[in-house]
C-alpha cells in the first residue's frame, strides 16, 4: 500500500458564469459564418443549439486560462499551444506547492514527480518546467503521462502508487493541469465540439502520496491506497479523445459514453471489489470523476447509487466544470475537505477516458 497525504487545485483567475462563456463562444463558433457559403446547420440554428447544450451540462461556472476578450486572437494550433506554454506550469505549480504544504513537506522532500496533461504539447514536459519553478531537487524523477485524457487523475494514483511499492521510503507528487478552453475549434460545428465549449473548464490538481516506511515516519493520518484495476473496453478507439490537425485538437466524442458506462462498467467494478471481500454497498465515498450529467446519470444507474453518493461530483461540475485529468483530483481534495483522512470506510475513486477506458482506485479513508 501507499498513503495519500493531501490533494489541492489551483484555478485560473479568469472565472465567468456559464452565460457569459456560452455567448462568447458562441460569438467566435458562429459570428463569422457565412450561410450560403457553409455545409451544416444555418447560424440560427446552431446558435440555438449551443445555448441549449451548454445549459443542459449543468454547468454554471467555468475557470478560464485566459480572459474571454483574448480567445478571438487565438487563430491557430500553435498560438493555442504557446498559450498552454505560458499559462500551465505556474498554474500547475500552485497547485503542487499548495498540496505540499498541506501535507507539511517541502519540494525538496519529492523524489518523484509525475505530469498529466492533454490539453498541450510540451518538450521538455510539464514536470521538466515545475523543476525551476518549485525548486525541486535536480535529482529528482520525473515522469510525464500523455494522452490519457480525463482518466489519468485515477491512472496517476495507481501508478505512483505501483511506483511507490518498490520505494516505500520516497515521497511522490502527481499534478495534472489541463487547459481545455484552448482547444475551442472555431469551424467545427459537430455536437462533439458544441459539448466541449459548453462542458470543459481550465485547472490543475495535485496530490502528495507516500510510500509505507515515509508514511510510517511522518506519523499523521492518511487515505490508504489499497489497490487499482484498468479496463479497457474493446473496439471503443473512436469513443473519445482527439483528431490533432492543423487547427488543433478536434474533440471526439461520441454519445455512447453515458451506454458504455451504464451497460459495461458494473462487472468491472464488481470484480475488483470482490478482490478485497467487498461489494458496491460496502462503498462508504464515491470519487467520481464528473464527465457530465448523462454520464454521472449513468454511473449512478449502473452502481445502484443515488446522487447523494455523488453529491461531490455533481458540485465540482457546476462550479468548475469538467477539468479532464484533473476533475477527479478536484473531487479528491472536495471529499477530504468535508470528509478528513482517518475516518474510516472504502472509498472507490473512478474515471473514464479515452480508449475507451476506466481506471478504479480503492481507497481507505
Amino acid at each position: 500500500m501507499s498513503s495519500l497525504l493531501s490533494a489541492a487545485s489551483a484555478l485560473p483567475l479568469h472565472r465567468y458564469p456559464q452565460g457569459q462563456i456560452t455567448e462568447a463562444f458562441t460569438e467566435l463558433m458562429v459570428g463569422s459564418r457565412v450561410d450560403s457559403a457553409l455545409d451544416g446547420p444555418s447560424s440560427d440554428s446552431l446558435r440555438k443549439a449551443i445555448s441549449r447544450t451548454h445549459a443542459a451540462t449543468t454547468v454554471e461556472w467555468r475557470h478560464l486560462a485566459l480572459p474571454l476578450p483574448d480567445y478571438e486572437k487565438l487563430d491557430d494550433f500553435g498560438a493555442c499551444n504557446d498559450a498552454f506554454l505560458r499559462e500551465a506550469p505556474p498554474l500547475a505549480a500552485r497547485a503542487v506547492a499548495l498540496a505540499l504544504e498541506r501535507a507539511g513537506l517541502a519540494v525538496e522532500d519529492v523524489d518523484l514527480i509525475v505530469s498529466a496533461t492533454v490539453t498541450g504539447v510540451a518538450a521538455p514536459s510539464l514536470e521538466a518546467r515545475l523543476v525551476p519553478l518549485l525548486g525541486l531537487r535536480p535529482d529528482v524523477k520525473r515522469m510525464p503521462l500523455v494522452g490519457l485524457g480525463c482518466v489519468a487523475g485515477a491512472a496517476g494514483i495507481a501508478r505512483v502508487s505501483d511506483y511507490l511499492a518498490g520505494h516505500p521510503a520516497d515521497v511522490a507528487v502527481l499534478v495534472s493541469v489541463e487547459l481545455c478552453s484552448l482547444t475551442l475549434q472555431r469551424d467545427d460545428t459537430s455536437m462533439a465540439n458544441v459539448v466541449a465549449s459548453g462542458l470543459f473548464g481550465d485547472g490543475a490538481a495535485a496530490v502528495v502520496m507516500a510510500g509505507d516506511d515515509r508514511a510510517s515516519a511522518l506519523d499523521r493520518k492518511a487515505v490508504e491506497v489499497r489497490d487499482s484495476v484498468a479496463h479497457f473496453f474493446p473496439d471503443t478507439e473512436r469513443v473519445m479523445g482527439w483528431d490533432v490537425g492543423a487547427s488543433g485538437m478536434r474533440v471526439v466524442l461520441s454519445p455512447e459514453v453515458p451506454d458504455l458506462v451504464a451497460n459495461d462498467l458494473r462487472p468491472v467494478v464488481d470484480r475488483f471489489l470482490a478482490r478485497h471481500d467487498l461489494a458496491v454497498g460496502d462503498i462508504e465515498y464515491w470519487i467520481a470523476h464528473p464527465g457530465g450529467p448523462k454520464v454521472l446519470t449513468a454511473l449512478e444507474g449502473a452502481m445502484d447509487i443515488d446522487a447523494t453518493a455523488t453529491a461531490v461530483t455533481w458540485a465540482s461540475l457546476r462550479e468548475v466544470g469538467n477539468l479532464s485529468s484533473a476533475s477527479v483530483l478536484h473531487v479528491l481534495e472536495q471529499t477530504l475537505d468535508v470528509r478528513p483522512a482517518g475516518s474510516g470506510g472504502p472509498a472507490l475513486l473512478v474515471a473514464m477516458g479515452p480508449g475507451f477506458c476506466a481506471e478504479l482506485v480503492l481507497l481507505r479513508w
